[in-house]
């Protein structure tokens, strides 16, 4: 259950398509001068090392980040945070979700972010600490519903679990349900693996089955990182998704 640390996956395929599109959301929704909140169910480190030892094990960030940088325009939201982020931690340093949103956010706005794992959450306290967000050594899932609705009221949730705990499938679309009427006027973004087993099929058409409002629903498929890697593809499902997102979701798909 607390096995997992995201430093052996951190600037994968996957990762590459969560965050430009987390980072096109956030761009968008900071040009209005109104405060938001950004909250997070498994939000890992913040920060990661790609010339670690646990980075270079597994050599995922090879097939994403580094091999895809250059098909993302210079001016891309994602692009400008992961420079600005390098420029103040070297040249190997990657941004997780939570060090990607402080990044786009401005001083008004608020950080709730959870992480279950004790290595994991005191890193993540240490790394976030400039930067004013609250940190929860919590169950995500138990977070989001405390705190929602938040205040200020507009902002958004990334849920992006391991999917170590196989139950995560079938409970999500009931998660995204009730936190939907807690907080009908959030963002809610879920990331989920596209593996050969195609385990995320029945909790996909469940969510679908919601009539949620203003769904994109978008996937992208790339090799496996290495032989007998099972995941083959990523997907993310967003309710309340911004406007234009759907042409951010297009051009994502001719780079993958």
């Amino acid at each position: 259950m607390l096995s997992y640390q995201h430093i052996f996956h951190a600037g994968n395929p996957a990762d590459v398509h969560k965050h430009a599109l987390l980072c096109a959301m956030l761009s968008y929704m900071t040009r209005k001068d109104k405060p938001l909140s950004y909250l997070e169910t498994h939000a890992g480190r913040g920060l990661y090392d790609l010339s670690s030892d646990a980075a270079l094990k597994t050599g995922e960030a090879a097939a994403g980040i580094a091999a895809l940088t250059d098909k993302f325009a210079p001016d891309h939201p994602y692009i400008k945070a992961l420079a600005t982020l390098r420029d103040r931690h070297g040249p190997s340093a990657y941004a997780g979700s939570p060090m990607l949103a402080a990044l786009s956010l401005r001083p008004a706005d608020k950080l709730h972010l959870a992480e279950l794992h004790p290595q994991e959450h005191q890193a993540l306290r240490d790394t976030m600490r400039p930067h004013n967000a609250t940190c929860y050594k919590q169950d995500g899932f138990e977070m989001a519903q405390a705190v929602c609705p938040p205040e200020p009221r507009r902002g958004l949730m990334l849920i992006d679990p391991s999917y170590e705990i196989k139950s995560d499938y079938d409970a999500i679309p009931r998660h995204i349900a009730k936190l939907h009427r807690k907080w009908n006027v959030g963002v809610i973004a879920l990331w989920y693996p596209i593996l050969t087993s195609a385990a995320h099929a029945p909790m996909v058409h469940a969510l679908l089955d919601q009539n949620l409002p203003d769904v994109l629903h978008h996937e992208v498929t790339f090799p496996p990182a290495r032989d007998g890697h099972r995941m083959t593809g990523s997907g993310m499902f967003i309710v309340n998704a911004p406007y234009g997102l759907d042409a951010e979701a297009k051009s994502l798909s001719k780079i993958f």
